[in-house]
C-alpha cells in the first residue's frame, strides 16, 4: 500500500451551476440580483481550497487523481429509474428546480454522475490498499440527495453510491458514515434506515437543515434498528463540542460496530463565519476530528478511510477548514496559518453552555449504550 492520500478532483464538477440566486434565494420578484457571487452552493468555495493546496505545496505532495463518470447501473444501486430519467430531462432542457433547494443547470444531470465516479474511485482505490487514504471534491454534493428525490444542492447521493458499488465488487460487510456537515444528513439516513450493513452517524446544529429536524431519537427500524445515530447540538456549539460527540459518542459507536470502511460526509458550514449555519466551529476543529479519525482507522480498520466534501458556503473561511483537514488526513504540514483561528477561538462558548452541551451529550452517549 502506498502512504501517500489520493486527492481525487474533476474541473468539470466546477461548471454545475445553479442559476441566478442570492445565497439560496431565487432573482425576482422582491430578490434584487446580486451585484457579485450568486448561489451559496458555488465553486468558489472549493476552487479556492483547491487553489490554496496548490500555493501551499500540498497539493504535488498528493496522489492526484480523476476518474470516469459513474454509469446509469452504478446510479440504479440507489436511485429510481424514474427519477434519474426526470433528473437527466430536466438538466437536457437547460436546468430549472429539481426538488426543494435544488435548482440545477445545463449539464448538471453529466457533472454529477462525474462527481459519483470520483466518490466511486476513491473507495475503490482505498479499499484496494492503493492509496493511504483519500479527499475527494464532490460536486454537487449528495448527503440530502433522497433515494427518488433531489433536495439542498444534492441530486445524487454520492457516498450511498460509492457504497453500494463497492459493496457489489467486493462483498464488504461494514462501513460507517460519519457526517459532520452542519446540516443533517438525512438522505444517507433515509437510504441505509432499515439496513444494518451500514452505520450512519450524523453530527449537526439542531434544527437548522431540514428545518426543524433534531433526530436524536431515530435509531433506524427493522435490521437497521440501532445503525442510526444523530448527534443534534446546540446553535452556537464550537470546537470543545464537537471534540466531545467525536470522544463521548463517535469514536465508542464506531469500535462497537467495527467498521471496514469509514467515509466522511465532510461538511465545513460548522464554521463560524458560514452563511447557513450558527455554529463557532474553526479550522483546528476539523483538523483534530481528522486526527481523531485518521487514528481510529489506522487501529481498527487498516487506515481505510474516504472524506467527501460536502456543504461549507464561506468562500474566504472553507479553504482554510479543507487544508487543515487535508493536512491532517495526510499527516503534511504546510506554512499556512489560519488568520481568523485566534478571533474564533475567542467567541468559544462560555462554561455554562459547555456544561450544558456535555450532559446533552452524555444523555445521548447513554441512549445509544455508549
Amino acid at each position: 500500500m502506498t502512504s501517500r492520500t489520493a486527492f481525487y478532483f474533476d474541473e468539470l464538477c466546477m461548471w454545475h451551476s445553479a442559476g441566478m440566486h442570492a445565497l439560496t434565494l431565487p432573482v425576482g420578484g422582491w430578490v434584487q440580483p446580486p451585484a457579485a457571487g450568486g448561489h451559496a452552493e458555488s465553486p468558489e468555495t472549493k476552487r479556492r481550497l483547491k487553489n490554496l493546496l496548490d500555493v501551499a505545496g500540498i497539493s504535488r505532495q498528493l496522489l492526484q487523481c480523476t476518474a470516469e463518470p459513474a454509469s446509469r447501473d452504478d446510479l440504479l444501486r440507489v436511485h429510481g429509474a424514474a427519477y434519474l430519467d426526470h433528473f437527466k430531462l430536466v438538466s437536457d432542457a437547460g436546468g430549472g428546480e429539481l426538488g426543494p433547494q435544488a435548482p440545477i443547470g445545463p449539464g448538471s444531470y453529466d457533472i454529477a454522475c462525474r462527481s459519483a465516479g470520483l466518490a466511486m474511485a476513491a473507495v475503490d482505490a482505498v479499499w484496494r490498499g492503493e492509496v493511504a487514504n483519500a479527499y475527494v471534491m464532490t460536486r454537487p454534493p449528495g448527503h440530502h440527495c433522497l433515494p427518488d428525490a433531489a433536495m439542498g444542492f444534492c441530486f445524487l447521493s454520492n457516498i450511498a453510491v460509492a457504497i453500494e458499488a463497492a459493496k457489489a465488487r467486493y462483498g464488504i460487510e461494514r462501513v460507517a458514515v460519519l457526517d459532520w456537515d452542519v446540516h443533517h444528513g438525512n438522505g444517507t439516513q433515509a437510504i441505509y434506515y432499515q439496513r444494518p450493513d451500514v452505520l450512519t452517524i450524523s453530527i449537526h446544529q439542531d434544527g437548522c437543515f431540514p428545518p426543524g429536524y433534531n433526530g436524536s431519537e431515530d435509531c433506524g427500524e427493522g435490521a437497521g434498528l440501532g445503525a442510526n445515530i444523530n448527534i443534534p447540538l446546540l446553535p452556537g456549539s464550537g470546537h470543545d463540542a464537537y471534540l466531545y460527540a467525536m470522544q463521548r459518542v463517535v469514536l465508542p459507536a464506531l469500535a462497537r460496530y467495527q467498521p471496514q470502511l469509514i467515509i466522511v460526509a465532510c461538511g465545513y458550514d460548522a464554521n463560524a463565519v458560514d452563511p447557513l449555519a450558527r455554529m463557532q466551529a474553526h479550522s483546528d476543529t476539523f483538523r483534530e476530528m481528522t486526527t481523531l479519525l485518521r487514528n481510529f482507522a489506522g487501529q481498527y480498520c487498516a487506515g481505510k478511510l474516504v472524506l467527501m466534501h460536502e456543504g461549507g458556503y464561506s468562500e474566504a473561511y472553507v479553504p482554510f477548514c479543507g487544508l487543515a483537514t487535508i493536512e491532517a488526513l495526510s499527516g503534511l504540514r504546510s506554512e499556512v496559518v489560519d488568520p481568523l483561528l485566534d478571533f474564533i477561538s475567542q467567541q468559544q462558548p462560555c462554561a455554562a453552555m459547555l456544561q450544558l452541551q456535555h450532559q446533552l451529550l452524555d444523555d445521548m452517549a447513554a441512549l445509544h449504550d455508549l
